[in-house]
């Protein structure tokens, strides 16, 4: 059977990273790292499980494709992921010279877009709202759970 491997695809499996948060009750963000239509890093947050602020589903997914890989660079690749990425996340992604990153929902509080500065490499290629719904609802679900009305 032939699979299709679009963007949706890829989403979906950063979803199934998202939802792995979630369980673990850590914000539901969930990324995969893809090389030629090939997952190579998996990943979601864990600030709360490793206590480090700076654990979040795209540089937990960074450190891996670069151990998959053997390199800094993630040249050829793509970041799907689930949220915006902030900052930090954008400024690493700047320094893996990624190719390629897309996101779900945006982000209107941290999300790096916001900044209107230049941060992501020249040469990376942004796409934003897929599966956007998808992914905001399951944050949604999230927040509600922890602050209830």
């Amino acid at each position: 059977m032939l699979q299709l491997f679009t963007d949706e695809y890829f989403m979906k499996e950063a979803l199934k990273e998202a939802r792995m948060a979630f369980e673990k009750d850590e914000v539901p963000v969930g990324a995969v790292i893809v090389c030629n239509n090939r997952i190579i890093a998996r990943a979601h947050n864990l600030t709360e499980h490793l206590t480090d602020v700076t654990a979040h589903a795209e540089m937990q997914a960074f450190t891996a494709a670069s151990d998959f890989l053997g390199s800094k660079y993630l040249l050829d690749c793509t970041l799907y992921v689930t949220l915006e990425p902030c900052v930090m996340c954008a400024g690493a992604a700047y320094w893996t010279q990624i190719s390629k990153i897309v996101f779900g929902a945006r982000d209107e509080k941290r999300g790096f877009t916001l900044t209107n500065t230049p941060i992501l490499h020249p040469k990376t290629e942004l796409i934003s709202g897929v599966l956007a719904r998808e992914s905001a609802a399951l944050l949604k679900a999230f927040f509600r759970k922890k602050r209830p009305e």
